[in-house]
């Protein structure tokens, strides 16, 4: 196949070329029209850019491709603006499907700061204003909370004298569930078949490959029950030749499940350029809108609340410890400076950190003494500036004005060498790459507020995006040298786009859009032709 006429950065030196031509799964020449076209064999695909822009592939460096999969099915709540357009929501999709009476209703992305009145969380007896025949649970767009009914509650056998959780915290009255709490209600759900799996994963991959996404790592185990039925469908596609992404697995498990998913083989590294095993993924604290993200500080806007930790410090440091001399990559979800700052501590203690690439998972809360640990800690920062169109409106009520100064401290990572690489912790946020290119460029919400960026000072330009959103995937992934530019002998996983991101005014770079998206030199989304 030969692509020609472009303009093709290839994020190789800032090089940019007219043509490339992709033989089997590689790039095995780029360069000018003339010295491309001469390459042409008989009846090659010969594709004419008509001076369209083609970047690497877009690597999703943390997003939960099941989970967004099920949110593609079940009760969409991101445009709910009040406790009644939830309950309008849930029994409209009641209506509409035939649900048998066994069947959970489940729904994700309500967001109680977007109510326009009453900015509390829904509650169990708002559920059963929607129905008291079919269980219930409704997830918070975090997913670190979730509000049930009362017939979920019963399901689950959970009443007044239910014992708390560690970890987490529940309120039966009301019916919300925080954390490690949810396990009292996910435990519950009945766990979907592998052919299931399969079907959700793939129509999760379309939607990403529609979006310009061609490498996705990905936090799945977790969601669908046991972690090997979750394997079992990766593999069953991958060897069925379906897997129209790679994907780079970021392993939710506890210390009890890692060490059966070691005993079978598994371990960082494991698997080929379609499926490979990547991180243990560790849950350190909560979420900044749902003030369970560990703060050293009480919050601003909540004296009574710090946010929670997952674990004890010395349970953390036993499972850090344990992965780290078993081989596996650890990639730590920490939100809250107090979180990160016990993360820390812990990797202090690491034997031969250089080149584990273990890193930090959303990396919101800093100051620049924790991000300068990082930095000697040589771990990489897995960051979403998609986050600043809700977090920009809330940050400072939460921890202040100070502290807010220092956070999301992009610019501040990079200029200390830290290696960052770009996601959108989808389904959270829309999976779509351009508006989260468009947040770490300007610093605004994606109504262009405030004018000028929040903490400008912390802006990444054009080229350092798009190079966290493919290199600096493919480093945390330790593939760099296969992928992330359009190099010689690398693969071919290209986006063709209707704009050049390097030359669109700023305001319009979240609109851009996909026009085509090849995997190792096959088309598997196509808007062009």
């Amino acid at each position: 196949m030969i692509f020609y006429n472009g303009v093709i950065y290839t994020m190789d030196n800032k090089k940019v070329v007219q043509a490339v031509k992709i033989q089997g799964d590689k790039i095995i020449k780029t360069g000018t029209n003339t010295d491309i076209l001469n390459m042409k064999e008989p009846h090659e695909l010969v594709i004419d850019l008509k001076n369209k822009t083609v970047l690497p592939g877009f690597n999703d460096s943390h997003m939960h491709l099941y989970g967004f999969g099920i949110h593609l099915d079940t009760v969409n709540l991101s445009k709910a603006k009040s406790i009644a357009d939830i309950i309008n929501e849930g029994r409209s999709y009641i209506e509409t499907h035939n649900i048998p009476s066994y069947q959970w209703i489940q729904g994700r992305g309500w967001n109680q700061d977007y109510f326009q009145d009453d900015k509390r969380y829904p509650t169990k007896v708002d559920l059963d204003k929607i129905s008291t025949s079919y269980p219930i649970i409704f997830y918070r767009v975090c997913g670190h909370i979730a509000v049930v009914n009362s017939k979920a509650l019963e399901i689950c056998n959970i009443n007044e004298n239910t014992s708390q959780v560690e970890g987490g915290e529940f309120d039966y009255d009301l019916g919300i569930f925080k954390e490690n709490a949810l396990s009292l209600i996910t435990d519950k759900i009945p766990k979907p078949t592998v052919q299931k799996i399969k079907t959700t994963l793939l129509k999760a991959l379309a939607y990403a490959n529609s979006k310009g996404i061609t490498s996705i790592q990905s936090d799945d185990l977790s969601h669908a029950g046991n972690f090997q039925d979750v394997l079992q469908a990766y593999h069953e596609l991958h060897d069925e030749g379906k897997l129209t992404g790679r994907i780079y697995q970021q392993c939710l498990l506890t210390k009890e499940e890692l060490t059966t998913f070691l005993s079978l083989g598994y371990k960082t590294g494991v698997g080929d350029h379609f499926f490979k095993i990547g991180p243990l993924k560790i849950l350190s604290d909560g979420t900044l809108g749902a003030r369970t993200a560990a703060l050293r500080m009480p919050y601003h806007d909540n004296p009574q609340a710090t946010g929670m930790l997952c674990y004890s410090e010395e349970e953390l440091e036993d499972l850090i410890h344990y992965a780290h001399e078993n081989g596996m990559q650890i990639a730590i979800h920490c939100i809250g400076d107090r979180a990160l700052d016990v993360v820390l501590n812990c990797f202090k203690k690491l034997s031969s950190l250089d080149n584990r690439r273990h890193g930090i998972v959303h990396c919101q809360i800093t100051d620049y003494e924790l991000i300068e640990r990082m930095k000697n800690l040589h771990l990489c920062a897995y960051i979403q500036p998609i986050f600043l169109n809700y977090d920009l409106h809330i940050v400072e009520k939460r921890v202040g004005k100070a502290l807010a100064s220092t956070s999301y401290a992009f610019k501040t990572m990079l200029d200390k060498g830290i290696k960052v690489a770009l996601g959108t912790d989808c389904p959270v946020e829309e999976i779509n790459p351009l508006p989260n290119i468009y947040c770490a460029v300007t610093r605004c919400d994606l109504q262009g507020f405030p004018q000028g960026g929040w903490n400008p000072q912390e802006k990444l330009s054009i080229y350092e995006a798009i190079y966290a959103y493919t290199l600096g995937g493919a480093y945390t992934s330790f593939e760099e040298h296969l992928k992330g530019s359009l190099t010689e002998n690398k693969l071919a996983d290209m986006v063709v786009l209707n704009e050049n991101p390097f030359t669109v005014a700023v305001d319009n770079l979240k609109d851009i859009e996909v026009l085509m998206t090849i995997v190792g030199g096959k088309i598997v989304y196509n808007n062009y032709f």
